[in-house]
């Protein structure tokens, strides 16, 4: 069997990191070097350019200019010439390529002590790309050299037959260490005369077996632990001899014993029977707990659903409120909510469901209860729909306030049965959110909104009643349409009630 060398993987990631590095210092290199050639290449070229252009200079002869510049733009390394007369204006731009823009030597043209112009030479800029393929026969090179390493290291660090067998050595006498330990932990053997004397008998025959089974690894490849087990059998039975004649002796122990707790027999019966009165009061606690249990079960039944809406105050800003306020503020949420469970329970989906009270507002918030007058009206359905109508209400009151630099809350709605509402209440304080609907239903009333909402269970719950709860996570495009038609109905209707109330 060909075995494969040792880490080749992290190896082969370090000759592709030594390729990548050599090839950047190349790179690097040669730019350095092409880019020293080429000043000082466009040093002599401005030089000699100001010698053949010092006339034409004088004059401002732009011709003669065009021309001389024109000859030496067609060189390879230059992108752009530009003439200028004393005075720093340009006479003569050659050769315009912005996408090739270099470094720049630029030169004044004196005669004798006296400036009469300037020349400025752009070279272009070489890419890293042209720098490769300028110096591919190192790159391929480089690369095939760094292959043939790779595969060297995997043929030459591959384990030799002698390494395996000493592995294959250490494997085994790990193995043989952990069988008698764990023999000597499973039958709890004791470091007393008895076992040094056996151990010496059986030493020769041991370090024989070990011997035996050393040479049958290194022919056949496998650990033969036949003789390992059958000595530790061997050994076994001599210590459960040893037991038997402990327990002999311990039974004597035990008769007389038995005599001392025969007087101990009348104290015995009298804790009995307070125990059976412990026991008593025991079942009948856990009859209690399993009665006050049973609220949570899932196949519980309801036939009122409480709406619970609360105000996400984080800061209490309510009853900071001076009362002139905070009573119009919640007397503006009790109208609404009271105008959208009206416009709600028209609906014909809702057919059947009944309010139970005229909730109010106060710093606590609200309580809305409704009830199903049948067993085919849907509670659960409309104390959800109750619920985020609500918070789309509030939503647009809440925005309309801020623009307005007035006062307002956003809030957090909860739905649950009746019996569930005092949890709820706890619910929405502990984990609720603004802008939030926590649901707390039995099946009956989650299979009741299962076809219109969507819900999700509560991240990381912490107690009974949190791994119960769900989240409104939406609704169906035809409840959404539903619910905004009613929300529409409940704005104009205050628009209106505004109206005649200015009016009269």
């Amino acid at each position: 069997m060909t075995y494969l060398a040792p880490r080749q993987g992290l190896f082969a990631i370090i000759i592709l990191v030594s390729f990548c590095l050599q090839t950047l210092l190349l790179v690097i290199s040669t730019d350095q070097q092409l880019t020293t050639s080429r000043e000082q290449k466009g040093e002599q070229m401005v030089a000699q350019l100001i010698d053949e252009a010092r006339l034409s200079l004088e004059n401002e002869d732009r011709v003669s200019l065009s021309v001389i510049a024109n000859r030496y733009t067609s060189e390879q390394d230059v992108a752009r010439i530009v003439i200028k007369d004393s005075n720093d204006e340009i006479l003569v731009p050659v050769g315009n390529a912005p996408m090739q823009q270099g470094d720049t030597i630029s030169q004044m043209a004196t005669k004798g002590d006296a400036v009469i112009g300037s020349v400025a030479l752009t070279l272009k800029d070489i890419s890293k790309g042209e720098i490769i393929a300028m110096q591919w026969p190192f790159v391929i090179g480089s690369l095939v050299l760094h292959l043939f390493l790779w595969l060297l290291y995997g043929y030459v660090a591959r384990p030799t037959k002698e390494q395996i067998n000493a592995l294959s050595r250490d494997i085994q006498d790990l193995h043989r260490e952990q069988y008698i330990q764990s023999g000597q932990l499973s039958y709890g053997r004791a470091p007393n005369e008895n076992y040094a004397e056996k151990r010496d008998a059986m030493g020769d025959d041991v370090h024989h077996t070990a011997d035996t089974s050393d040479y049958e690894t290194a022919k056949t490849g496998k650990v033969n632990t036949a003789g390992i087990h059958n000595e530790l059998n061997a050994y076994l039975k001599s210590q459960q001899a040893n037991t038997a004649d402990q327990q002999t002796s311990s039974n004597a122990s035990t008769d007389a014993a038995q005599g001392r707790q025969s007087n101990n027999a009348d104290s015995t019966v009298q804790h009995t029977d307070d125990v059976q009165t412990s026991a008593g009061v025991d079942s009948s606690h856990t009859h209690k707990f399993t009665s006050s249990s049973s609220k949570l079960s899932a196949t519980r039944t309801f036939d009122t659903v409480s709406v619970q809406i609360m105000f996400h105050d984080e800061y209490n800003m309510l009853e900071r409120l001076a009362p002139e306020m905070r009573m119009p503020y919640l007397a503006l949420c009790t109208q609404l909510l009271n105008q959208a469970m009206t416009e709600l329970l028209r609906q014909p989906l809702l057919l059947g469901v009944s309010a139970v009270n005229e909730p109010h507002f106060d710093e606590s918030g609200a309580c809305a209860i409704l009830k199903a007058d049948n067993s085919h009206a849907k509670a659960a359905l409309a104390g959800v729909m109750l619920g985020k109508l609500y918070l789309m209400l509030n939503k647009i009151i809440h925005e309309k306030h801020i623009e307005l630099s007035r006062f307002a809350l956003p809030a957090k709605v909860g739905v649950s049965d009746e019996d569930q509402a005092q949890a709820m209440r706890q619910l929405l304080n502990s984990v609720g959110r603004k802008e939030q609907m926590l649901i707390l239903l039995p099946n009956a009333g989650l299979k009741q909104i299962g076809s219109h909402v969507q819900v999700q269970s509560l991240k990381r719950p912490t107690t009974v009643y949190e791994r119960e709860c769900a989240v409104f996570d939406g609704g169906n495009d035809a409840m959404i349409q539903r619910l905004a038609t009613v929300r529409n109905a409940v704005l104009m209707s205050g628009v209106e009630e505004e109206e005649q109330s200015v009016t009269n």
